[in-house]
């Protein structure tokens, strides 16, 4: 499933619940695009994760499914937040509205800033929120570089830019930016920004005009992009019921079958299959005598929502979804809350004992992971992994662990424990997600998610979290972040998942030249030798829009289901240098991912669009995208492509 297919039925039923009176407005703020740079992060569930190009492929399909397919008029207004390097609440006494984060220009232009760049010249998006952090000494919400000279200069937004909610009081309360209330005002609106989310520019914006802080000009300047984004949303034309494009829309379209069906296919999408030892799963219902189900997160529906969230239509708990397909069910919590300071160990070896199969549905919660909140431990909390143990040691067979957490956790433990036959971790997926998880455990679901995110080793809790880089620096044993620089262990990689078929895949190889991107365009260009690594390379700059246009090819994958179930296979492609040691390069960095439904036995051909002037770019110390002369392999599995770049 493609993520703008459930897109589009959340900016209709915002539209519909508009014109049905029960919304204030139409502007939207989502979706969140910060990199899950840290597996700590309390925010980190709200993203689409580690990667760049997945985030930036999320950001564009999200901004278009809200505000609509017109040129003219909008469906919702999107906001792409929070801009930029934001990804710290509150640790070992650092918190978020005071947080500097010491960011290079490397970081920022291949990591941190795609993204929203995406959401803007991409996606369209009419607004960004600036962030509360400081970059580099400067707040986000005060910065002109990254208000005026980034966001409305080089993306070319056409909307406004919001403060986080009292960033614009923070400037001065928590970060000392500006020593009175109209001076820190006056830079925020001067550096920008169009409005403030709270009331201290209303209740100090007039004092800074009569103070001469700023002028009606910096006012008005603001007011012209906030009241063209409502015109173009229809704020002043009247009922919206009267709306040509979108009147229409009202309480059927509202949990319609068709939204509710796509929360289920989004909730089975989202799940990963991360071990499954001698084919435990899919499991056969008619075999199944009785089940226990025991956990926390069994029949919480509090546990299946994650930080921000409307009101569910419907709910399905993971041990309704059970119930469903095994009559003799029975249930324990084992834990008093995901926090686990009291496990009822006794009575669920007892119950495990003396069940056919047992499925522990464990995890965290909101209480451990949310706004506000970071971790200290990647470790399950409390008692969990003792109650999961021991429950693995006292059963028949095998057990089933599945997690419900948005951030990764450590489980070595239950890796390498041979009595848990199965692992799947689902997130926090939604209204549908019990029924979600009972059709993957029962076969009617054949998962194909992937890891968004690494899984770390609870000693990379040791790493910093304010420490911001994302190389490593084996001099001083950092070790990194994210699969694009991480020198260390794993307990699992990002893009791991399994399937309950076997499939194949493979780079075809052909003669045809249109397949390989024409560097004849390159010449005349100058190669330039780099400092760093000796390296010569082009400038993306001076190859220019029309240029890396031209050099775009495309890359076919051959995918064959070899069964012994129909299922979806995702493919993920990515690109790797002979050499990345101590040249700022990746270690490898994906291309793309496509999805593909096949039959048992089934092949089909996936093309990729590749653009050399994107994918195998890289950042300059300074910022700058250069490509490097030489080879450059193009990476399916185990199956690579070497594509040499010269003139």
């Amino acid at each position: 499933m493609h993520l703008s297919s459930c897109l589009p039925a959340i900016g209709t039923e915002a539209r519909a619940l508009y014109n049905l009176g029960q919304a204030q407005g139409l502007t939207i703020w989502s979706p969140n695009v910060n990199i899950y740079r840290d597996p700590r992060w309390g925010r980190g569930q709200e993203t689409p994760g580690e990667d760049p190009t997945t985030a930036s492929k999320y950001a564009v399909a999200f901004v278009k499914g809200l505000q609509g397919t017109s040129a003219t008029t909008l469906q919702t207004s999107a906001c792409c937040k929070h801009a930029t390097a934001y990804d710290l609440e509150d640790w070992n006494g650092v918190v978020r509205y005071n947080f500097n984060a010491k960011v290079t220009l490397q970081d920022l232009a291949d990591t941190f800033n795609p993204p929203f760049k995406s959401c803007v010249e991409e996606g369209k998006a009419t607004c960004v929120m600036c962030a509360y952090t400081n970059i580099n000494g400067v707040p986000a919400c005060a910065s002109s570089d990254l208000i005026t000279k980034t966001f409305k200069g080089d993306w070319g937004l056409n909307g406004y830019v919001s403060s986080d909610c009292d960033a614009v009081a923070l400037l001065r309360d928590a970060q000392r930016y500006r020593a009175t209330p109209e001076d820190t005002v006056a830079v925020a609106l001067k550096a920008g920004l169009d409005l403030n989310c709270g009331n201290y520019t209303q209740v100090h914006g007039m004092s800074a005009l009569q103070q001469g802080k700023m002028t009606e000009q910096d006012v008005d300047n603001a007011l012209k992009n906030l009241f063209a984004v409502r015109m173009r949303l229809g704020h002043f034309d009247g009922d919206p019921r009267t709306s040509a494009l979108y009147g229409s829309l009202g309480a059927a379209d509202v949990c319609s079958p068709a939204h509710k069906n796509l929360a289920l296919e989004a909730a089975q999408s989202g799940i990963v299959l991360l071990k499954n030892d001698a084919g435990i799963l899919p499991l056969d219902p008619s075999a199944v005598a009785s089940a226990a189900a025991i956990g926390h997160n069994a029949n919480d529906p509090a546990a299946l929502n994650g930080n921000y969230f409307g009101p569910p239509c419907e709910t399905t708990t993971p041990l309704q979804g059970l119930q469903g397909y095994v009559k003799n069910v029975k249930f324990l919590a084992g834990c008093d809350s995901a926090a686990c300071g009291f496990a009822a160990t006794g009575q669920a070896v007892t119950l495990a004992s003396s069940s056919d199969y047992v499925i522990l549905f464990m995890g965290l919660s909101q209480k451990e992971e949310q706004e506000g909140i970071d971790r200290t431990s990647l470790l399950l909390p409390g008692k969990q992994q003792n109650l999961i143990t021991a429950v693995a040691s006292a059963s028949k067979r095998p057990v089933i662990l599945v997690l419900l957490t948005g951030g990764s956790v450590d489980i070595t433990f239950a890796k390498s424990n041979p009595k848990i036959g199965a692992i799947l971790w689902a997130g926090y997926p939604g209204q549908a997600g019990g029924l979600a998880i009972a059709r993957v455990l029962f076969g009617d679901h054949n998962p194909s998610g992937r890891l968004p995110v690494t899984w770390y080793p609870e000693e990379f809790t040791k790493v910093p979290m304010t420490d911001m880089r994302m190389r490593a620096d084996p001099a001083t044993g950092y070790p990194g972040r994210s699969y694009r620089f991480y020198q260390g262990k794993t307990v699992y990689k990002f893009g791991d998942g399994l399937s309950y078929s076997k499939f194949s895949r493979q780079l075809v190889s052909s003669t045809n030249t249109h397949q390989v991107p024409n560097t004849n365009l390159l010449t005349g260009l100058t190669a330039r030798t780099a400092t760093d690594g000796g390296m010569s390379y082009y400038h993306v700059e001076e190859i220019g829009v029309e240029g890396c246009d031209k050099l775009k090819f495309p890359a076919v994958v051959e995918v064959q289901n070899h069964g012994p179930m129909d299922g979806k296979h995702s493919v993920m492609m990515f690109l790797r240098w002979p050499n990345s040691t101590g040249t700022g390069r990746p270690v490898s960095q994906l291309v793309g991912f496509r999805s593909q439904h096949l039959k048992a036995g089934e092949k089909a051909s996936l093309t990729f669009d590749v653009s050399p002037c994107e994918h195998f770019a890289r950042a300059r110390e300074d910022g700058k995208k250069v490509i490097d002369r030489g080879s450059h392999f193009l990476v399916v599995g185990k199956d690579e492509r070497e594509i040499s770049f010269h003139s």
